[in-house]
């Protein structure tokens, strides 16, 4: 790896980020977007791979696997405990060269031009907070995650 990764030091507790681990596992880890100290945009979460790669085709497929299904639960969580009405997912890597996953609702109120993972950023009502709601938020998926996984 050689530099410094913000993804590898969140996976071993070497920084603090906003907000509760969602889920983890060999695998993967979600959690919240970490926008230092700004506010987010409620329900944005991150899948991570907790293996240093830095895209997609760097993945094998053990590893492939886990993530799929990470997906699918995080966005079935955002629908049905959020109340999402779109899940967008968005894998850049220009920021942090190691593999994470944008996972961001669309809510019903969401006016059109704002529509796209990143876009809702600009929508002057979108619903942000710094803390109190996205731990909300995060626990709640977090629970709907965990039920589901029980059934």
């Amino acid at each position: 790896m050689g530099e410094a990764c913000f993804i590898c030091d969140k996976h071993l507790w070497n920084i603090e980020t906003t907000g509760p681990t969602i889920y983890e596992d060999e695998y993967v880890y979600v959690g919240p977007i970490d926008k230092d100290g700004r506010p987010s945009y409620l329900g944005h979460l991150m899948i991570d791979l907790k293996r240093h790669v830095p895209t997609l085709a760097d993945m094998n497929m053990e590893e492939a696997k886990p993530i799929r299904m990470t997906i699918v639960r995080v966005s079935k969580a955002l629908v049905h405990s959020e109340n999402g009405e779109h899940i967008y997912s968005l894998v850049s890597g220009n920021s942090v060269p190691h593999l994470h996953m944008h996972i961001v609702p669309r809510y019903p109120s969401t006016p059109k031009e704002y529509w796209g993972p990143m876009s809702v950023y600009d929508w002057p009502d979108a619903p942000m907070d710094y803390n109190t709601e996205i731990i909300e938020i995060c626990n709640r998926v977090k629970s709907y995650i965990e039920c589901e996984r029980n059934e």
